[in-house]
């Protein structure tokens, strides 16, 4: 019987090898599209493992139905959320008064936080697009290099898009590892807090010191934002919080004393769906019909927000295939044994899956899928504590995020607006990635120490 499972295992192994070099191939050397690849090598590993037909389809239906119906309505209500936000000018009220708030000595502060915040409710390049102009105004002002103030506002936007929900990458983790979003976020924000210190203000100080890089000509000239037509700094901070803390409070409602005889009610308001959906609707109102947006003009803004939802729903669907086909053909067992023999913390495991990805396709959103696919078909997942795979969590958002380089379209965004060459942009960019990827993922390993 011995020598049967050993050549089961062996057969088992094999399978994912070739399945998951057939998925990386297929996206870096032929460019086919992350969906068709992801979804191709998880059939490759379910036909070489052995399954039937009927459990190859079984394990795409469950992986598709599972994963959506946990995510698809988050991430819609999630872009309609960011688009008002974006659309009103609360991005730009948040930036701007945090920036008088602290003083330009201190702006870096600033733009850091502001980008962390921004990037839960607004996509990561929305974000940069409406932030870096401040960044440039506030160079030119100090006669700086535009590092100093463009890297803060770049590990906080990159802080927010990878650790913290609502941003779609955690919620898709936190989904596949059916953790609650609650200690998701509060873990999120403390590892994403320190990482944004280090990559941003600090990392930023010794860029703009070591590199001078003047502001680009096509901003050279830009004039500063008219504050008179910006919403409120409390009303738009106000709006931002209403879906974390609802969430959070549904999470400490079970465990503080104090809450538990609202824990009815905090448990519903605080479902994902409807914080954001009350999110949406109040920003709807304070900062769309009272900032004068017509309805018809919101329902076109919101539209348009879901149109590269699409995309991250597709990819994520064929992640969760993946995460099927593993557990259902037995991988996902043989996986968790080598793990446990190699004695190896789980958390380590997850932000070097996660990482090796990345570093190969690019993508941080394919890395996040397969790292939370493979990760959620180990055996005994479900046991663990909430905080701890809220620390896993975490790191598979660390491993996402680290080593960007020529193959992730961020890279080159950033290269082309803030001005750099590709040595300068892999000496600053990068390595900036590299540091909001490594300390999130040092923090989330220590808390989960604890967990």
């Amino acid at each position: 019987m011995g020598d049967v499972a050993t050549l089961d295992s062996t057969r088992l192994i094999i399978a994912a090898l070739i399945g998951l070099a057939l998925l990386l191939v297929l996206i870096i050397k032929f460019k086919v599209h992350a969906m068709l690849s992801i979804l191709i090598g998880a059939v490759t590993i379910g036909l070489i493992a052995g399954m039937s037909f009927s459990d190859i389809v079984t394990a795409v239906d469950d992986g598709i139905g599972n994963t959506l119906k946990g995510i698809a309505l988050l991430v819609g209500l999630g872009s309609m959320f960011g688009a008002i936000l974006e659309a009103s000018g609360g991005a730009q009220t948040l930036a701007v008064t945090m920036v008088k708030k602290f003083g330009d000595q201190k702006a870096a502060w600033a733009l850091g936080i502001t980008g962390l915040v921004i990037a839960m409710p607004v996509f990561f390049d929305a974000g940069l697009i409406i932030l870096i102009p401040l960044a440039f105004s506030l160079a030119k002002r100090t006669k700086r290099s535009s590092l100093f103030y463009a890297i803060p506002l770049l590990a906080g936007l990159a802080v927010g898009h990878a650790f913290i929900p609502p941003t779609p990458g955690p919620v898709l983790v936190a989904t596949m590892l059916n953790v609650d979003l609650g200690w998701v976020i509060l873990v999120g924000i403390f590892c994403g807090t320190c990482a944004m210190i280090v990559a941003g203000p600090i990392w930023g100080s010794i860029c703009g010191k070591k590199y001078h890089v003047p502001v680009p000509d096509h901003v050279a000239n830009q004039e500063d934002f008219d504050e008179s037509k910006l919403p409120g700094f409390g009303t738009v901070v106000g709006i931002i919080l209403i879906p974390l803390v609802l969430i959070v409070l549904k999470s400490l409602a079970g465990v503080i004393p104090v809450l538990s005889g609202a824990e009815p009610v905090l448990s519903f308001l605080g479902q994902p769906f409807m914080a954001l959906l009350l999110a949406t609707l109040v920003a709807m109102f304070l900062l769309g019909t009272r900032h004068g947006y017509t309805l018809p003009e919101l329902e076109k803004i919101m539209t348009k927000s879901l149109e590269p939802t699409g995309l991250i729903l597709l990819v994520t669907a064929c992640g969760g295939v993946l995460r099927y086909m593993l557990q259902y053909s037995g991988l996902g067992d043989v996986i968790g044994n080598a793990v446990a023999s190699a004695n190896l913390p789980l958390v380590l495991v997850a932000f070097l899956v996660a990482a090796l990805v990345r570093i190969c396709v690019g993508s941080s959103t394919v890395a996040m899928t397969m790292a939370a696919g493979i990760i959620a078909a180990m055996p005994g997942i479900s046991e663990l504590s909430p905080m701890y795979l809220a620390c896993v969590t975490a790191a598979v958002a660390g491993g996402s995020t680290v080593c960007s380089h020529f193959n992730d379209s961020g890279f080159w965004l950033v290269k082309s607006l803030v001005g750099l060459d590709e040595k300068t942009t892999l000496k600053t960019w990068t390595i900036m990635e590299t540091l909001v990827g490594g300390v999130g993922f040092i923090v989330a390993l220590i808390i989960s120490f604890f967990a």
